[in-house]
This record gives structure tokens, sequence and C-alpha cells, in this order.
């Protein structure tokens, strides 16, 4: 979208916008190589190079930060090649190019971050940092308390061993029980395969939080904009200012 250019060097954090315009008459700022001196220039910030004292300028990109509660059929990308809905079909209304934070399983539910903020998506995916994300596991079967043992210890996967959960038995029974598992890192299907590995294979998942977000508030297939104070709760999660 076309903006005038004294409002682009103001984006750009160059000037305000009446030392916009000064600089402009001095001859200083060039668009596509050509000096502009006169006033009632727009420019197209995708199409246009703008230039101050023969030095690129470009706006910081605004940054994004929406909350998915991802549904069971949803592939955690942007694009899929076989033509299954995916994420981004749930956020059209979302304008800026955002990205998944992790994934989630077709066959999982629950939270899902997604942003333009690669900075903070890179800390959060990062087991260095100990962002816990929380799972609610429907499993055959009722685990006894030497598995819920060997689960908060670490299972041993054709990947590694796994690093010491959080697990607690919200209601057992058979022939489904009802657990919650907290991890820190984010292995390809790791709490399925944590599961597995113990012989109480996954019924359903969903994840119902990363660090300090819930889905409270959210119904599935919803999504919402954080809050300022759930942004900056995220960023203090992992270190970022």
């Amino acid at each position: 979208m076309a903006e005038r250019l004294q409002k682009y060097l103001s984006r750009a954090g160059i000037s305000s916008r009446r030392a916009g315009e000064k600089l402009i008459r001095e001859g200083r700022v060039k668009v596509n190589g050509k000096t502009v001196t006169q006033m009632g220039v727009t420019v197209d910030p995708a199409v246009d190079r703008v230039e101050v004292d023969n030095r690129p300028v470009k706006p910081a990109e605004q940054k994004e930060y929406i909350m998915l509660y991802k549904p069971v059929g949803f592939v955690t990308t942007l694009k899929d090649p076989y033509g299954r809905p995916t994420v981004r079909d749930l956020v059209q209304d979302v304008q800026r190019r955002i990205f998944p934070v992790g994934r989630l399983d077709l066959d999982t539910s629950g939270l899902l971050l997604m942003t333009n903020d690669g900075e903070l998506a890179n800390r959060l995916m990062h087991p260095s940092y100990g962002v816990e994300k929380e799972y609610l596991a429907r499993v055959h079967d009722l685990p006894s308390a030497e598995v819920l043992r060997k689960l908060a210890k670490g299972v041993k996967l054709d990947d590694g061993l796994t690093m010491p959960a959080k697990v607690r038995l919200i209601k057992g029974g058979r022939p489904t029980s009802l657990l919650s598992l907290s991890i820190t890192e984010g292995r390809n299907r790791q709490v399925r395969r944590m599961l597995e590995a113990v012989n109480h294979p996954v019924v359903s998942l969903k994840r119902v939080r990363l660090g300090p977000l819930t889905l409270k508030g959210l119904k599935i297939g919803q999504w919402r904009r954080l809050t300022v104070s759930e942004v900056k709760a995220m960023k203090r999660e992992v270190g970022l200012k």
C-alpha cells in the first residue's frame, strides 16, 4: 500500500515527518535511484527502494503474535502439497506473513503460537531455554505409579533419552486414563512416542499451555492476538527485553 515518503521515513526511524520533509527538500532522499525534492511523492514499501544519503532505509516490520486453538485435521504448515487444510487457513484475516512456532501433529489439537518474530520463535523452540509445553493426553489403560516415574525421569527413544518431564494422573481408569504431561523439548511426535514407549499409546492429545500462555477463553478453531502483557511475559520467559 502506497504512503507518503515522509511517513515512510518516519516509520523507518530516520526522522520525524517534518524532519523528513527537510531531508527531501535538501535532496538527500532517493526513490528507485532518483533524487526526490518535491513533497507529495508516495512510495510502496513492497516495491520501491528508498535511500537517505545513499543508504537504503526500510521500516521495521510490525510484529504479530497470534494464539490459535488448532483443531485436529489441520497440518502445521503454511502450504501443504497434498491439499490438506493448514493452520494458515484458520488465520486468513491476518494480513502479515506469520509462521507457526513449532508443530502440532495432524491428529493433535491445542495451543499454537504463530508470529513473524523470528528471534522469539527460535528461543521458544530451543530446549536450552526450558519453556514448558503442557499436554493433556488420553491414553489406553491405567498407567501405574512406576510408569509415571519413568515418564518423569526420562524415556529412552530411538533418538535418545528424553529430558525430565512433569507428569500428573488427572483421571485414572479403564479403558482410558487422562494425563497431564509437561516437557521442555520439541522432538517430532515426542509425547506420543514417550507414551508408546511405556505401553500406554495416545487416544487423543491436546496442548493446553505454552510457557505462560493457556487456551483460556478460546474455542476450538478460534484465534486471537496476544495482549501486550502476554508478549512481554513470553519474552521474559526466554530472556528477551
